[in-house]
């Protein structure tokens, strides 16, 4: 077994001293940053989330395989940025307005940083106004709403709305359970994730 393949198992078994080690012995070993994070970290966490998604995988094993995801990304990021030129693409996240439930959301986050994303999470009842000088400031390519409420659904609709009077070049995503693809399309949002595996992996097809 490879490097990178070996990194992908670790990864997969939630061993974060392992991927870390792992991967700081393929730097060493002159391997291209992007060819450890492809085949290497994104490769693992890819099989974590067809598993998670398959019900072979729950929450727990999701959670430990992205902080092994983390400790990788740690050795690596500043070998991607130096090979690369760019800052992984920002995305801002947050509950919206009126709602305040959190942990849902802030599983995407750690999904969406398992995937090489740069995260900024506003937290829980956030205001239109507020995502939109978030993304401003950041600079964000992808805003992410949450509800967990059917009553707070509008207010996704509302900060949609914000971004596009703000003229901001965003796209957006939306979630949570009692929100649909069909209530994503109504509202105009980018994109609809049933839960924080797709989210992740629909955040990085947005931002191809």
């Amino acid at each position: 077994m490879d490097l990178t393949s070996e990194i992908a198992q670790q990864l997969y078994d939630g061993d974060a001293d392992g991927v870390a080690r792992r991967v700081e012995q393929a730097l060493e070993q002159g391997l291209d940053p992007r060819q450890v994070l492809q085949q290497g970290l994104l490769a693992g966490m890819g099989r974590v989330g067809q598993d998670f998604q398959a019900g072979e995988l729950f929450v727990p094993e999701l959670i430990v395989a992205a902080r092994a995801m983390h400790a990788g990304l740690d050795r690596l990021r500043p070998h991607l940025a130096a090979a690369d030129g760019d800052a992984d693409a920002t995305v801002v996240i947050g509950t919206v307005q009126g709602d305040l439930h959190d942990i849902g959301k802030r599983l995407v986050g750690i999904m969406m940083q398992g995937v090489g994303l740069r995260v900024v999470d506003l937290g829980h009842d956030v205001a239109p106004d507020r995502f939109v000088e978030a993304a401003h400031k950041e600079g964000a390519a992808l805003v992410g709403l949450s509800a967990l409420l059917s009553t707070t659904m509008p207010m996704m609709r509302a900060t949609i709305e914000a971004l596009r009077e703000a003229g901001l070049p965003v796209r957006t995503l939306v979630g949570g359970a009692p929100v649909t693809r069909r209530w994503a399309d109504e509202i105009g949002a980018d994109g609809y994730a049933p839960d924080a595996v797709a989210a992740a992996a629909l955040a990085r097809e947005l931002l191809r």
